[in-house]
């Protein structure tokens, strides 16, 4: 490693040279079974022909001009989102984080347009909306915050999957605009709410003139088993951030509009040099199409249940299991300790893992993941689980 980069990661003792589908190796020749997608980002695999063709093709005529001038790609991409979606129009940025600062600028600026001097949003508890002030300012995890100091003010932090919570900030606070809240909470544990959590989130928002803002970073583009997770309770928010599997591993962000909430960025108002340039449009262009082609949406569903039940059967009456939750392919296991050594312990299995919120072990395998690469997963995963939780309970 560079001793020349920031060191802002607490990297694992490995290098990648090369992947193919759900496998990675690394300059060593090892190979790997990738249960993360690069944090939910290479949903169809690695080096998938599709998205090869499309970056290669591209590539041989423009990568970028400005949003000064017409993109054709762009306009295509913005059109394909918005049928898929069932919102207006779309801002293109190039990450998570600035989708969320987009969606943050609509609430604001809607607020404002209402006479709102100091336009306030609700937030959740362990949610995580970015790392740029505002989105870190937004985002339920004080550990990410500190030495930021001052963040900013205009947040209001209410428990996550509690309506009566949100019911009653309303009561307590003036100039209340939107609510910003994740479908799933991915990095506070993977947190599946109740069935019908953002459904009357979406009443609330109309009951009082709110916009409701979704944050599907994570959650998006096919993830959950739906293209956006939202579809799931067959609602429709005013704003919705998607980046992460968009671009397949090519930054991309987008944050969505409809209603209301897509008339209120107008020229000038906000801006990005790289966002929806050629090249990853016509990446993320590749990866909707291949969604479709694939049926991998609906296979996301399917994979899902069978790694979630083939979890459950195999950590079935071990000591230290809290709880296994998913939403399609986002699973979480929840152990009663930190388990963050596990992901090493994987590492030298050959599996690639993550622990979130200090005691759940998350999985975000790619969705192109096969019956016998679910099977090698849950068992391998399963063991080590079982040898770390008997060693702790030892010690």
């Amino acid at each position: 490693m560079s001793s020349h980069i920031m060191p802002t990661y607490g990297r694992l003792p490995v290098t990648f040279a090369r992947g193919s589908g759900a496998w990675l190796w690394d300059t060593d020749g090892k190979r790997y079974l990738d249960a993360l997608s690069g944090i939910a980002v290479c949903s169809l695999g690695h080096a998938h022909p599709a998205v090869h063709r499309a970056i290669c093709k591209q590539s041989e005529t423009l990568l970028h001009t400005s949003n000064v001038y017409g993109i054709a790609v762009q306009e295509t991409l913005a059109s394909r989102l918005a049928e898929l979606s069932g919102m207006d129009n779309v801002f293109f940025c190039n990450s998570g984080a600035e989708a969320n600062e987009a969606a943050i600028k609509i609430a604001r600026k809607y607020g404002h347009s209402l006479g709102i001097d100091v336009p306030r949003i609700i937030v959740m508890e362990k949610s995580f909306h970015g790392r740029t002030l505002a989105t870190l300012s937004a985002t339920g995890n004080p550990k990410v915050q500190q030495g930021f100091e001052p963040l900013v003010e205009g947040f209001i932090r209410v428990p996550y999957n509690d309506v009566a919570a949100i019911e009653q900030a309303l009561t307590q606070n003036s100039g209340v605009v939107a609510i910003l809240v994740e479908p799933v909470q991915g990095e506070g544990g993977v947190n599946v709410p109740a069935a019908d959590y953002l459904n009357r989130i979406r009443a609330l928002c109309d009951r009082h003139h709110l916009l409701m803002m979704l944050d599907e970073i994570q959650t998006g583009v096919g993830r959950t088993g739906k293209f956006l997770a939202f579809q799931h309770n067959g609602i429709l928010p005013d704003v919705v951030t998607l980046a992460k599997a968009l671009g397949n591993g090519v930054p991309i962000g987008a944050c969505l509009a409809h209603g209301k909430a897509a008339q209120v960025l107008t020229a000038g108002n906000h801006g990005s040099t790289f966002g929806g340039n050629l090249l990853a449009c016509s990446a993320a262009l590749a990866v909707l199409e291949t969604l479709e082609q694939e049926n991998l949406i609906e296979r996301a569903e399917r994979q899902g249940r069978a790694i979630h039940a083939t979890l459950t059967e195999s950590l079935s009456g071990i000591l230290g299991i809290v709880d296994i939750r998913h939403k399609g392919m986002m699973i979480g296991i929840e152990l009663d300790r930190p388990c963050g050594d596990l992901v090493s312990l994987a590492l030298e299995q050959g599996l690639l893992i993550n622990v979130t919120n200090e005691k759940t072990i998350r999985l975000l395998p790619p969705l192109i993941i096969d019956d016998a690469q679910i099977e090698l997963l849950a068992a391998t995963l399963s063991g080590l689980i079982k040898d770390y939780t008997a060693q702790v309970v030892t010690l």
